[in-house]
């Protein structure tokens, strides 16, 4: 198995250099790429890049920004991994926490696994962050009567040739919407592990808004309309999936 860590950056030249050094250092059990998309930054980003020397690393460069969603897509294209995940610059994450994704796919017991947060006083950017988070989740598990506990997630892990299948066209960060809901439409049904999480500030760069927040929802309801009354059961295989189809 080989994984291929996609590493969107856009204006994080503050932390990339210490994200991409706590990525290298991480003990996976298993062969690993990193692909980053340096999603027209203009703060730095890029001469923070250049200092990486590491054969396992590929930067690729948006000439402008065109959002998570498109700097994700681009590194999709480009990896050779049998699995995927993303791993954002901003440190939110910690690194060193992607092997527990990995743990229930090498055991046979997920192919799509998320890494779900527990906010707490010391981790969420704000109240209404943290709401707006679960309103969200809660939306999409009205909608595919579902039961997952975070969708916004940036720990996502599955196959890369599914996610290339979901053909997930978000530019901006609607992308994390619009892949929960095609895969819930499917009828998958992530296998969750707990990781850590510490949100930052609008000071220090936090980027999500409330616009994003009704954007997802928006796409969840799309995603769903368009699967009509032939969306099928969450039938599982391997513990936690249903056989994927392509879109209709």
């Amino acid at each position: 198995m080989k994984l291929s860590v996609l590493v969107p950056v856009f204006d994080e030249a503050a932390t990339v250099g210490l994200a991409v050094k706590r990525l290298l250092d991480v003990d996976f059990p298993c062969d690993v790429e990193f692909v980053i998309v340096d999603d027209g930054s203009t703060d730095g980003t890029a001469a923070a890049l250049t200092g990486v020397d590491d054969p396992r690393v590929r930067v690729l460069t948006h000439p402008r920004n065109r959002g998570k969603g498109a700097a994700v897509r681009t590194a999709a294209e480009a990896a050779t991994g049998d699995y995927l995940v993303v791993c954002d610059a901003d440190l939110e994450y910690p690194p060193e926490e992607l092997p527990l994704l990995l743990t229930p796919v090498l055991d046979g017991a997920a192919d799509v696994v998320y890494g779900t947060r527990s906010f707490g006083s010391h981790t969420a950017f704000s109240f209404w962050y943290v709401v707006g988070n679960k309103v969200v989740t809660l939306w999409a598990n009205l909608l595919f009567n579902s039961w997952i506990s975070d969708l916004e997630t940036c720990f996502k892990l599955l196959p890369a040739d599914l996610y290339r299948d979901l053909d997930v066209r978000a530019d901006g960060f609607g992308m994390e919407a619009e892949l929960t809901g095609k895969l819930l439409r499917r009828g998958y049904r992530p296998f969750e592990v707990p990781v850590r999480y510490t949100a930052r500030s609008r000071e220090a760069g936090k980027k999500l808004t409330w616009r994003d927040g009704v954007a997802a929802a928006f796409i969840l309801a799309a995603v769903r309309v368009r699967a009509g009354g032939n969306r099928r059961g969450s039938r599982r295989r391997r513990g936690n999936t249903a056989t994927p189809r392509r879109e209709e």
